[in-house]
């Protein structure tokens, strides 16, 4: 057992200080001084690294603060959003991880954006959303009183998607699809929900003649009446024989749900089938664009307000107007 600090006692085992620089020093003959440079910061956590374990939290680097946005924002998100973020953060830490967060600049965000939009746009702008949510979170825990350095730094445009689906389009996939991706299909034509909505639709969510919703996206609730053509294609799935019936709507032969990427498998093959390009996401936008009600067309999908609904809608159709006579 080594010797008691008699100096330096707030540092961690295996980090010593020699001179001005901070080294880490194995424990076993015959050792090892790895240097680690001489900010303490930056010492401490190339220690925790080298050691593999947690990083001191009064270390303010971007690293150990996005460690604590995983352990604590992260888990309060949408499943998908969580696994967009963690990929985000492999991008952010390798430029940022590093460095204290009231060193990163204004200067050091467009840099970043220029650079990786060179490749990739809106990935980009979702990197530099999350690293702005997440040196928000940095001052409000007390790690640093700098304003943001990603305010004012504009990330590029985006132009939405103006996709619109015919009826025609969709019927030529629709035929050429398996009864189950056929499902899927009607499902998110008549309840105008995203496909991850579409596939997490539970049979005991379908009661007291309604369907219930909650959007993984944004929370929102909907309870969409199963009447017409929806009740039509309910008692058509329901109806139908199978080996094993789960307890998820969309489902296969054998009682397994449906997941995203066997859909999106199972879609591509029936799009490339039927000569047909577009996404299994627009069928969403085909429903709002349909229903010719804007107030129906807010009310389905769930949007927030009218103008989102009339951004979402009007470029896929064009804004419907009259003739001169």
């Amino acid at each position: 057992m080594g010797r008691r600090r008699t100096v330096n006692r707030d540092l961690p085992p295996s980090l010593h200080v020699k001179g001005k620089w901070y080294y880490h020093v194995t424990s076993t003959p015959p050792r090892k001084w790895t240097p680690l440079g001489s900010d303490r910061s930056r010492a401490l956590l190339e220690w925790a690294r080298i050691e593999g374990t947690e990083p001191d939290p009064s270390v303010r680097t971007f690293d150990v603060i996005a460690t604590r946005y995983e352990r604590e924002v992260l888990p309060g998100k949408a499943v998908r959003t969580q696994q967009d973020n963690m990929k985000e953060l492999v991008y952010l830490r390798a430029v940022f991880g590093r460095v204290l967060i009231e060193a990163i600049k204004p200067h050091h965000v467009r840099a970043y954006l220029d650079k990786r939009g060179a490749k990739a746009k809106s990935r980009a702008n979702r990197e530099k959303a999350l690293l702005s949510h997440i040196i928000n979170r940095a001052r409000e825990w007390g790690y640093s009183d700098a304003p943001n350095p990603c305010q004012g730094i504009k990330g590029f445009p985006e132009p939405g998607r103006d996709r619109y689906v015919t009826d025609a389009e969709f019927e030529a996939v629709w035929t050429a699809a398996d009864p189950t991706l056929r499902d899927a299909m009607d499902v998110a034509l008549l309840t105008g929900q995203r496909p991850a909505d579409v596939l997490k639709i539970r049979r005991d969510d379908i009661r007291d003649g309604a369907l219930f919703v909650t959007q993984n996206k944004t929370g929102a609730k909907r309870a969409i009446d199963v009447t017409g053509e929806l009740a039509q294609v309910i008692e058509r799935i329901n109806a139908r024989k199978r080996e094993r019936l789960s307890a998820f709507l969309i489902q296969d032969d054998n009682g397994r749900p449906l997941s995203t990427l066997a859909l999106r498998g199972r879609f591509e093959k029936a799009r490339k089938a039927a000569g047909v390009a577009f996404q299994f996401r627009d069928i969403r936008a085909k429903t709002a664009s349909d229903t010719n009600d804007l107030g129906h067309s807010q009310a389905l999908p769930g949007h927030k307000t009218r103008d989102m609904t009339e951004h979402y809608v009007r470029p896929r159709i064009g804004q419907r107007v009259k003739p001169l006579r």
